[in-house]
């Protein structure tokens, strides 16, 4: 079987070097450009020293000219620049965009949350927001492929299920995540310069931050009355995040309920992993790999529970997720260049 020649664009960021280190273990794909903006000419050890024994070609500008033997592009950009980009794809080539671009089913929602008019409004409809374990075959019929944010990834793996069969109450559920500082990009410590990452933690986006969108479109699939607060915080570490999630059950929802549907959910799903009840998770438990673990906690609260969610925002959360994505699409083995 002859490989998927691959191109990435936006390949130095902490993303784009994730993924190249997964591609590289990809059995059907060789990585045939590297595209970047400022870092045009270099290679991409300087980034990551575990490359330079690595065969990889070096950062090239992105031209048309690229797109004719070209199978994938893996676009890890700014917020906009994918959109621009899939208008010159033809529909023999699949855009899988770890970015915000595709997420939002209505341009109208793109310009509320990301403050920026949608460049691309007719390949929306060509589009899909696929998180694997949830979005399944329709992926198929797409050449345009959106990944889910890192946060709505391990929110929405845990509650999906919970809400499809309707074990719990969507009227208030209440959600706490904290993320390592990788999730803000290598421009972090400019955007931030003013805190000190590795000795503080604190609240950002309280109340508006972009991934409410995605998770209130989610869930609108089943209600449109399903409310949540969701409040993101930065954490004094490089990698991983633990969401926690706060439950109002049903009449006749127990805790034994809610651990049986989702491990049922997840049967068959390799890298969702449904723990013993109780069982305290850390982001330590996921580093490294496409892994999401979820525990399912008591409350000292009659018909309440607290279910915890562990995930690596790099893999996971981002390019684990793309790679996830590319063996959906091509048929290929779920964890190939995964484990």
């Amino acid at each position: 079987m002859r490989k998927l020649n691959i191109l990435i664009a936006g390949s130095t960021g902490y993303i784009g070097v994730q993924l190249i280190k997964l591609l590289i273990k990809h059995k059907h794909v060789n990585i045939k450009y590297l595209c970047g903006n400022k870092s045009i000419g270099k290679k991409i050890s300087f980034f990551d020293k575990s490359f330079k024994s690595k065969k990889l070609p070096k950062i090239t500008k992105f031209n048309k000219k690229k797109l004719n033997d070209i199978d994938v592009i893996f676009t890890a950009l700014p917020n906009g620049q994918a959109q621009d980009l899939s208008k010159k794809i033809n529909n023999k080539i699949v855009l899988i965009d770890l970015a915000a671009d595709f997420r939002l089913e209505k341009a109208s929602d793109y310009l509320k949350w990301y403050k920026q008019k949608h460049r691309a409004i007719n390949n929306i409809s060509k589009s899909i927001y696929s998180l694997p374990e949830l979005s399944g075959y329709r992926i198929k019929n797409k050449n345009i492929i959106s990944c889910p944010g890192c946060y709505p990834t391990s929110i929405l793996l845990p509650l999906v299920p919970l809400i499809e069969k309707k074990l719990i109450k969507t009227n208030n559920i209440i959600i706490d995540s904290k993320s390592g500082y990788s999730g803000a990009g290598r421009g972090v410590h400019k955007k931030y310069k003013n805190k000190n990452l590795n000795e503080s933690l604190s609240a950002y986006g309280v109340g508006l931050h972009r991934h409410n969108s995605e998770i209130q479109q989610f869930f609108d699939k089943y209600s449109t009355k399903i409310k949540f607060d969701f409040t993101p915080h930065l954490s004094p570490m490089f990698r991983g995040i633990l969401s926690t999630i706060y439950i109002d059950l049903k009449k006749g929802v127990n805790q034994n309920t809610v651990i049986k549907e989702l491990t049922t959910y997840y049967r068959n799903h390799l890298f969702v992993k449904v723990l013993k009840k109780n069982q305290l998770i850390s982001t330590n438990d996921v580093i490294n790999t496409n892994n999401c673990f979820i525990s399912v906690c008591k409350s000292k609260n009659h018909n309440k529970l607290i279910l915890l969610s562990a995930i690596d925002n790099l893999i996971k959360g981002g390019a684990g997720q793309a790679v996830q994505n590319l063996n959906l699409k091509f048929n290929f083995p779920t964890n190939t260049g995964l484990i």
